[in-house]
């Protein structure tokens, strides 16, 4: 059981020892819970459909089998000690199965769910793992990209949140998150809107300081009524003209955290990840959490 509290998947590689590190203070930080879950990949569920159940293991898992997990979990919890810290309730869990729809099963009772950018998989050269990709596509909660080589979060406390907006549904959903996170971090928000997804836009006929005030405008309606629910939050608001995947890294360079939504003004009902959201979770040097409606 997740017991309602942040769930984190752990592998072993240096992506999810990050990411069992920041789950942790993050747990302790909440006052709730923390689940490590480590999924052992059997060939026959890689046949499962994605956001289906996780199938009943036919015969028990064998002596080698479990000794191996255990030793992985406690792997995980020797890295929890390591990062210091106050140390929350921590449960864990071992499922012989596919890895994405059991992570995707968990994160249905989860305050948020974690995971590394990338793993212990073939294709580790991926910026962002397979199993990463997967649980952002799918998760019913907010999932945190981490990267292995982020700073810790006691070196990024002082730092900011940046919230990407657009003014799609996500993004309010992402909004009043970013500024629950400021507000519990007692740090600046930084929120940026870009007038446009486009990368590059053709400035022949594109007259930006005409545009702005309208860009400054619905930034600041956006932003309005969480201002109001959160008075003690500093809100910094920047406009951009285009390219929101850049300026959203940029910024990401001295900030303790990014919050995106999971698809964007370009989205659709059912779409699954936004561009700008996955290319964030594959780059930025901070923690990501991407906010599913």
């Amino acid at each position: 059981m997740t017991q309602g509290g942040i769930v984190v998947g752990f592998d072993g590689s240096a992506s999810s020892r990050a990411a069992v590190r920041w789950a942790a203070g993050e747990a302790a930080d909440r006052g709730v819970p923390l689940t490590v879950v480590h999924v052992i990949d059997t060939p026959p569920w890689n046949l499962l459909a994605v956001g289906g159940p996780v199938a009943a293991v036919p015969d028990e898992p064998s002596l080698r089998q479990r000794q191996g997990a255990q030793r992985v979990i406690d792997e995980a919890l020797a890295e929890i000690d390591r990062g210091g810290g106050p140390r929350p309730q921590i449960h864990s869990q071992v499922f012989f199965a596919a890895p994405v729809p059991t992570l995707v099963q968990v994160s249905a009772d989860a305050l948020m769910l974690v995971v590394g950018r990338r793993g212990t998989g073939l294709l580790r050269r991926l910026l962002l793992g397979s199993v990463s990709t997967g649980v952002l596509h799918h998760a019913q909660c907010p999932v945190a990209v981490i990267h292995a080589d982020a700073a810790s979060a006691a070196e990024r406390s002082a730092l900011p949140v940046v919230l990407g907006v657009d003014g799609s549904p996500v993004s309010e959903v992402a909004t009043a998150l970013a500024f629950e996170e400021a507000a519990r971090r007692g740090v600046e928000l930084v929120a940026l809107h870009a007038w446009s997804d486009a990368e590059v836009l053709d400035y022949v006929e594109f007259d930006w300081p005409a545009i702005r005030p309208d860009a400054e405008l619905t930034l600041a309606e956006r932003l309005a009524g969480w201002q109001e629910h959160y008075p003690d939050v500093v809100v910094r608001r920047v406009v951009e003209p285009h390219q929101p995947t850049a300026h959203l890294i940029a910024l990401a360079e001295s900030a303790q955290l990014v919050v995106v939504g999971s698809h964007g003004r370009g989205g659709f009902t059912g779409m699954l990840l936004g561009s700008v959201s996955a290319a964030v979770a594959q780059t930025s040097p901070a923690p990501v959490i991407v906010a599913r409606k």
